[in-house]
């Protein structure tokens, strides 16, 4: 990265060099000064910063900045740093524009065909054959020249054209919204990306995309650095610098040794302040973004090798990534449907660890495969036996020689058959499934919003409905987060409540203020609440809040402390971190000696004490007996109130010899304990309820803490995650390791699976135990299926396990930047609550796309076999192109609206979580998709075959080429719309319900769509025509249409009568991929076949299908595979 950085000096626009005479505006560095300075590391940059500033401070001189106080905050001083040395904001790269969208949508492989038989058509019906000869070619004209309807023939051609139109449209209007939402939605987790800065002294959180050179910001353990900079003052400051080097080594920082911070960086330990140097496209990701050139296919290139390693962007997951960038000022170009899938073939081979398909894709790219052979084949047959009839008719029988002025006549026929072909293909592949999918996933997505679900890849919405296990954190998610000292313990008294000031000896409660308010991050504070009445404001760490707030009580303010010793006179800071579990701080004393303030878990801090001040403030021993005692008596009764200890110690050191700062254990111990004390986090009051919910929905809720396993057992009961008297495992992170290795130390999957399914607290765990239960879980495979897992996190080292897990929860409000990056959800209002809202979206998401399939399929198979019969029979579809095309293309579209957008009911959370293999069309979905199309056909056909007779119409039967439309197909065409209309509110329920009604009027986009497309019906058959082939129809014949439609729900409740358990011989389709499956080609071989003779043409046959994914690229592959 260091070379690519190097050469991208020479892409610098060259308008802004001439702008930089030295020290334009007023300002001490140019821009390309400060570009250069970046680019060098360690001693390099600090011998460069020396030679030509002096030191940091003099940096700070020549950018007109104070060190402490920070940039005044004036406008018009932000307003010129940002036109010499740019705005923190890189350029998005352009959207696809909506005719980019038409033309893609235009790619698919059905339109193209309808296209060309439509032109083909078309051309033809303009070719008019002369007119003596016609009598030679046999009646195969006769009777349309007598109804002067030959100039007719072109309407079907364009009716299907301007059919074709309409879906492109759909589609394109579609993806468009689908990226402008994403946009929007991108642009909203970019607003929130606030950093901390000072300004005129104060502590301000501005827009990351507001900060400017010369700001003072202050960074801490969490932080994702929006800006290159130079370190002022740092504690203890560690930067996971991977994303731009590859390095995985955490880089230790210093003002002293190596003060460079860069952009797109992660702060993973300590904290301190830095001078920004360089802001957007001059910031180091900036440059790389600049020289991956925004635009074009080297950046998805690049982005898919170095970026993000969490995997292929899956084609139809549209996905908003947020890039380990810095966030605000980037935005991933977002892949439309046909982007990546080459390069996700790359990565499979690369064996870069990849999101399996979402379950709903793997089942219902599945399905589509399956349908569409079953289409193909019947297409196929369809136009054989149309040509083969015809041509034994004409030749054979009549005995009729072929003339050559008679071709263009048979070829329109031929035409004719070839689309009565590929309308049957049409209608056999369901084009609203995409369509449903999409509806569905953006419809849910947007309400989750509501629900305080930001989602950040959409098919985490729909996985989020199969979770089958929640590892849920304890701090701010099942608790308020709002930490306040209960109980304490000083100078050998046990306080049950906070002490009066009185009752303790001066020399204790000084050193405990001191200990408080100087072994914190200054950054916590408690400010006055807001409005009168309220809490005061906690702000940091909260923790920290909850000892300064014991500060408070004791009637004594830490910040005239913090003032007489500033953040910049601490000679030292040992941050806290996850494998420290504390924290420490030294200072200097007046006597030249040193002091050190430690706080930190009880039971690790207690283990370094040697001494503990008594009730008078003077130290007494405290041998390890003593500290058993201590243990039994005070901490382990704070524990089992689900109070969470810490204990505050310091130490002193004589001037004489300074020890090895370095050298930590020696430093942290032979403490003096001054106290330890009680803290409590109370448990959300709806947290219990949520629980309660997940666990009869079929959800194992396990917590992972960081908490001693008292306090997590206490806790857990009250939250309900554990019940008095049953079999459950609470271990902490030691016994749990000590029981998943095996002698060598290697996890095994084996010993894991003896001990999750019984786990339900994890105390003092690590982050790696979090991922290592996490993958173990999803890796095992005891159970029936195998196991989704959501996890919820806020903490930097949450990252790996918020990444391994199916469905990532990131807290919004407590969540680290570095936290939300590896998400898939965020929590907008770090609430447990609202992971089963997510839980019921998801759920609601799988069942209607279940009800759209149960109606669609329904509409194909009897198109389908109409279709097919009627042209074998009649030599003449009874439904025609068009009518198919309004029925399939159009009403498809508006029944997945309708069907996708139902909303959720908590009667989907009483129901256990599908699991990855249960078949998307199951037994009674399948007994009604039958049972309906049973209804359908027997209606139809006997219409098709006597409805002559009972209306006492003409039969429109063997009618000739281009004749004018029969009322008795009208009939046919007219009824089996009013059954397809009633049958879509018998769709609304997949699970066997009778109340087919119930809750129909919560959603009026239903309503208004079942009532749309009625009146749309009314108009095509009475005023549809020729392009239709509909001919106007009486009262009485409309009323009979429609008593036939209502039977639909007659029928609906004797189906619903027969016990589904009886038919064992209906078959599931649509099974999820199997464990091992997760290649394409294996995708596309169904397990169950839908249609008898799709066995005998399995092997050389070409997919031809309007996929889920428009997959052209797929269709090659296999093409190339079979």
């Amino acid at each position: 990265m260091g070379d690519m950085a190097n050469s991208s000096i020479e892409f610098h626009p060259k308008p802004q060099q001439q702008r930089e005479m030295p020290h334009v505006g007023g300002f001490g560095c140019t821009l390309a000064e400060l570009r250069n300075l970046m680019e060098l590391r360690g001693v390099e940059a600090l011998q460069k910063i020396q030679e030509a500033y002096g030191d940091v401070s003099g940096l700070c001189r020549r950018l007109k900045t104070s060190p402490t106080e920070g940039l005044a905050d004036n406008t018009n001083d932000l307003e010129k740093r940002r036109q010499i040395y740019g705005q923190n904001f890189i350029p998005p790269k352009q959207p696809k524009t909506f005719l980019q969208l038409v033309w893609e949508a235009l790619q698919d492989v059905t339109l193209i065909i309808l296209e060309v038989a439509a032109i083909v058509s078309l051309g033809l019906s303009f070719y008019a054959p002369p007119g003596e000869e016609s009598e030679a070619c046999g009646n195969v004209s006769g009777g349309a020249e007598d109804e002067g309807e030959a100039e007719a023939g072109w309407i079907e051609g364009a009716a299907i054209l301007l059919s074709v139109i309409c879906v492109v449209l759909v589609t394109a209007f579609n993806d468009w919204s689908k990226e402008k939402q994403f946009r929007g939605l991108q642009s909203r987790i970019e607003q929130e990306q606030k950093f901390t800065v000072i300004r005129n002294g104060q502590l301000l959180q501005v827009p990351v995309a507001a900060l400017v050179v010369g700001d003072i910001a202050q960074v801490k353990y969490g932080d994702l650095l929006p800006a290159d900079g130079v370190l002022i003052q740092g504690n203890d400051l560690k930067i996971d610098e991977s994303s731009l080097t590859g390095e995985s080594d955490h880089v230790r920082k210093s003002a002293d040794k190596d003060p460079m911070l860069l952009s797109g960086t992660h702060v993973m330990e300590g904290s301190g302040r830095m001078v920004v140097t360089a802001v957007g496209v001059n910031s180091q990701t900036g440059i790389i973004f600049t020289l991956l050139g925004a635009g074009g296919e080297e950046e998805e290139k690049k982005d898919k090798k170095g970026k993000q390693q969490d995997g292929a962007m899956d084609s139809s997951q549209i996905r908003a990534k947020k890039q380990d960038g810095a966030v605000a000022m980037e935005m991933q170009p977002l892949k439309s449907a046909e982007g990546g899938e080459m390069e996700e073939r790359e990565k499979k081979k690369a064996n870069v660890p990849k999101k399996e398909k979402s379950v709903l894709q793997g089942k219902l790219t599945k399905l589509a495969v399956q349908i569409g052979k079953a289409g193909l084949v019947m297409s196929a047959i369809t136009v054989i036996i149309l040509v083969l009839y015809f041509v034994i008719e004409t030749f054979v029988v009549d005995g009729r020689v072929w003339l050559a002025e008679c071709t263009p006549v048979y070829v329109q026929y031929f035409v004719k058959f070839f689309i009565i072909g590929v309308t049957v293909l049409v209608v056999a592949v369901p084009e609203g499934l995409p369509l449903a999918v999409t509806i569905s996933l953006a419809y849910s997505v947007k309400k989750m919003m509501k629900d305080n679900n930001l989602v950040r890849h959409l098919d985490a919405c729909e996985t989020m409905g199969n979770a089958t296990a929640i590892c849920s954190d304890k701090t701010g998610t099942l608790t308020t987060n709002r930490m306040t000292v209960v109980q304490s313990y000083l100078g050998d008294t046990h306080y049950k409540e906070i002490p009066a000031p009185s009752a303790l000896t001066p020399k204790i409660l000084d050193l405990l203020v001191h200990a408080i308010s100087i072994n914190s991050a200054y950054t916590t504070k408690i400010l006055p609440p807001e409005k009168e009445g309220a809490l005061p404001r906690q702000v940091g760490n909260k923790t920290e809040c909850a000892l300064l707030g014991f500060v408070l009580d004791l009637k004594r303010d830490f910040q005239p402390v913090r003032e007489q010793i500033p953040e910049d006179k601490l000679y030292k800071v040992y941050t806290f971190n996850s494998v420290r579990k504390s924290m420490s701080t030294v200072i200097r004393m007046p006597d030249g000696g040193f002091r050190l303030f430690s706080k930190g878990a009880s039971e690790i801090l207690l283990k370094k004490c040697t001494n503990i001040l008594n009730s008078n403030g003077e130290l007494r021993g405290f041998r390890p007996r003593d500290r058993d005692d201590m243990v039994k008596k005070i901490i382990e009764p704070m524990a089992c109130d689900g109070l969470r200890t810490i204990c505050i110690a310091y130490r002193d050191f004589s001037a004489i010899q300074e020890p090895d700062w370095d050298n930590e254990n020696e430093v942290v111990g032979e403490l003096t304990c001054i106290a330890v004390v009680g803290i409590e986090d109370p448990v959300r009051p709806e947290v219990p309820e949520a629980i309660r919910k997940c666990q009869r929905a079929g959800i194992t809720v396990r917590m992972v803490t960081g908490d001693n396993i008292n306090t997590a057992r206490a806790i857990a009961a009250k939250c309900g995650i554990i019940h008095p008297g049953e079999d459950f495992l609470c271990l902490e992170g030691k016994e749990f390791n000590r029981r998943i290795r095996n002698e060598k130390g290697e996890i095994e999957q084996e010993r894991l699976d003896k001990v999750w399914p019984k786990l339900r607290v994890l105390a003092r765990s690590s982050p790696t135990d979090k991922h290592t239960l996490v993958k173990g879980i999803i890796d095992s495979t005891t159970g029936e299926q195998r196991q989704v897992v959501a996890v919820t996190g806020d903490g930097t080292n949450d990252g790996p396990a918020l990444k391994k897990a199916d469905v990532g929860f990131a807290m919004g409000i407590a969540g680290t930047d570095v936290a939300k990056e590896a998400s898939d959800i965020i929590l907008t209002d770090d609430n447990f609550t609202s992971i089963v809202k997510a839980v019921m979206w998801g759920r609601n998401v799988y069942d209607s796309i279940s009800k759209f399939l149960q109606f669609q399929l329904t509409v194909n198979v009897v198109a389908v076999i109409v279709a097919f019969t009627g042209a074998c029979i009649t030599q003449d579809s009874p439904l025609k192109a068009v009518q198919m095309l309004w029925v399939n293309l159009i009403m498809d579209t508006f029944a997945s609206l309708a069907l996708a957008t139902e909303p959720p009911t908590e009667s989907l959370l009483l129901r256990k979580p599908y699991g990855r293999d249960k078949p998307l069309i199951s037994r009674t979905m399948m007994k009604n998709i039958l049972g309906h199309a049973v209804y359908q056909l027997t209606i139809i056909f006997t219409l098709l075959f006597v409805g002559e007779l009972f209306f006492d119409i003409d039969s429109g039967r063997n009618a000739p080429l281009h004749s004018p439309p029969s009322e008795h197909y009208t009939i046919i065409f007219n009824t089996f719309v009013m059954m397809q209309l009633f049958n879509e509110i018998n769709a609304r329920k997949i699970h066997g319900e009778r109340n087919v009604f119930d809750g129909i009027f919560s959603n009026p986009i239903f309503c208004t769509i079942v009532l749309g497309t009625f009146g749309i019906q009314i108009v095509i058959v009475q005023f549809g025509g020729k392009p239709f082939s509909c001919s106007p129809l009486s009262t009485e014949q409309w009323l009979w249409c429609l008593f036939v439609g209502v039977g639909e729900l007659v029928w609906g409740q004797v189906i619903a009568t027969i016990p589904t358990s009886q038919l064992k011989c209906l078959k599931e389709a649509g099974h999820g991929p199997g464990k091992d499956e997760m290649t394409d080609e294996e995708l596309a071989e169904g397990e169950e076949e839908i249609d008898h003779a799709e066995r005998e043409l399995r092997r050389g046959q070409i997919l031809w299908f309007r996929g889920l994914n428009r997959i052209q690229t797929q269709i090659r592959h296999d093409s190339q595979e079979y």
